[in-house]
């Protein structure tokens, strides 16, 4: 196994797994799966990858902030990229504190991907807006900052907010990107 270019999916979705494999290793990388943190330990015991993509909501609630912690800091040089269908800035802070160098929304795509392993370095760049953030994506980012706290519990998460449990999964549903 060729480890020049090794990288690691964290992913439980296995159809949406395989398909980024592909694209991926069309692209010359050599590519290892893992669907929980237990696999990604299992995994590093016997290989070092260079780059990793982490989905941050893995199955039975489980955070890929964890994983994206265990990957750093089995190889702090090692460049992941979480790739979440939940962002918020909340969950975007904490994994870039636990040492992610990008974070994606999806969709995203491979040509995404590798330019944010491209992009370790911040950049002064960014143009910065005058518009005013809406309250209904401070209520966004609210919702998922709790539901970071929570470890993804959606019960404890409505509680915590305020809200009946059926509430918050409506509203979970309604801004799902798919």
């Amino acid at each position: 196994m060729s480890e020049d270019r090794l990288l690691l999916l964290v992913e439980d979705d296995a159809t949406f797994a395989r398909t980024l494999i592909r694209s991926l290793e069309r692209r010359g990388y050599t590519t290892l799966h893992a669907s929980s943190l237990h696999d990604v330990s299992t995994l590093l015991e016997q290989h070092s990858p260079d780059y990793a993509v982490v989905d941050l909501k893995l199955n039975g609630d489980a955070s890929g902030l964890a994983c994206v912690q265990r990957l750093h800091q089995h190889d702090a040089a090692m460049r992941i990229v979480v790739l979440t269908g939940f962002a918020s800035i909340a969950t975007a802070v904490e994994a870039i504190k636990l040492g992610a160098c990008h974070y994606l929304a999806k969709p995203s795509n491979t040509d995404d991907i590798e330019a944010a392993f491209g992009h370790v370095a911040g950049s002064t760049d960014i143009e910065l807006t005058n518009r005013s953030t809406s309250i209904k994506t401070l209520e966004w980012e609210r919702i998922h900052e709790t539901l970071a706290e929570t470890g993804f519990n959606i019960s404890e998460a409505a509680r915590r907010l305020g809200l009946h449990r059926r509430t918050l999964a409506r509203k979970l549903e309604k801004q799902r990107v798919k």
